[in-house]
């Protein structure tokens, strides 16, 4: 068989994605009656009938539904070919929309999109801080930011920075007043800092040393879904705080806080940046996901300003 043009199979497939001849030209960007002598062209050459047609409708024949059965992943595997080869010459652009939770934006995100816009300034950055989890596809993001046990399974996960963990810290006064505790569950007994969800929920706080885990419930004076409040909070000697380590350090090297139970608060690994296993990303995700890879290799802990 003669070399077939790949432009007539494509409008065979818009014809057959169609059953309409008019709706598949809209899309082809030609006329029907064009369309129509491409489609009877094609089945001349290739000796055999793809369609049957009639002045209302138009059906596929056995051998036009095999072909479009073989020719729709192959032309799909073209157009994303020619989508990567064109993404990799242009300087990328558009949109980028993530979601993460407001720790990640703050302690490692935020200053990871601040260094790609100046790599990249024809992309905008849209991050929406969200504690719920989303389904990213359905809520038109390119991609979101979690830990690991909140990953789903067909996502492609890039870590974001090093590990992490929680610091149980105190005002000194406070820690003077009603002493420090040695065990998690002594917490129960002590005034805490609770962290509330926009749901509603008030997460349990997590300990672990050499294998053991405790979660507590611990209850207090304060609770809040702001860092800000509940760091104020524990400056002023209102209670206990559990919180990422990096919001609190500053405050235990100037002294102002001081940090209890360090050997239960093992470090885990960091946020990851997820987004669906499709095989070309949009170019700003391709170029962000890059330039995160690179900026791990260079800096492998957390990112700093």
């Amino acid at each position: 068989m003669d070399r077939l043009d790949l432009d007539a199979l494509d409008s065979f497939a818009a014809i057959a994605r169609h059953r309409n001849f008019r709706r598949a030209a809209v899309e082809r960007g030609v006329s029907a009656s064009t369309l129509s002598a491409t489609l009877r062209d094609l089945e001349t050459r290739m000796g055999v009938r793809l369609l049957n047609r009639t002045t209302r409708s138009v059906a596929l024949t056995d051998a036009g539904a095999a072909l479009l059965a073989r020719l729709q992943p192959a032309l799909a595997e073209i157009g994303e070919a020619v989508a990567e080869a064109r993404s990799a010459q242009a300087e990328p652009s558009g949109p980028l929309r993530i979601n993460a939770p407001q720790p990640a934006i703050d302690l490692v995100l935020a200053p990871i999109v601040a260094r790609f816009l100046k790599a990249y300034p024809a992309v905008r950055v849209e991050v929406a801080a969200e504690t719920r989890l989303v389904d990213i596809v359905a809520e038109g993001y390119d991609a979101g930011v979690r830990w690991g046990e909140s990953l789903a399974q067909d996502m492609v996960a890039v870590s974001l920075c090093g590990p992490q963990r929680f610091a149980l810290v105190a005002a000194p006064e406070l820690v003077a007043r009603v002493g420090a505790p040695e065990h998690p569950r002594d917490l129960l007994s002590r005034p805490c800092l609770q962290v509330r969800y926009p749901s509603g929920a008030e997460p349990p706080w997590e300990f672990e040393r050499a294998g053991e885990s405790v979660r507590v419930s611990p209850r207090g004076p304060l609770v809040s879904s702001n860092i800000a409040a509940l760091l104020q909070g524990a400056l002023e000697g209102v209670g206990f705080l559990l919180a990422f380590e990096d919001y609190v350090r500053p405050h235990v090297e100037s002294g102002r806080l001081v940090e209890v139970m360090a050997d239960w608060s093992e470090a885990f690994p960091g946020p990851f940046l997820y987004y669906p296993s499709r095989r070309t990303p949009p170019s700003p995700l391709r170029a962000f996901v890059d330039f995160v890879q690179a900026s791990r290799r260079v800096r492998p802990g957390l990112p700093g300003p």
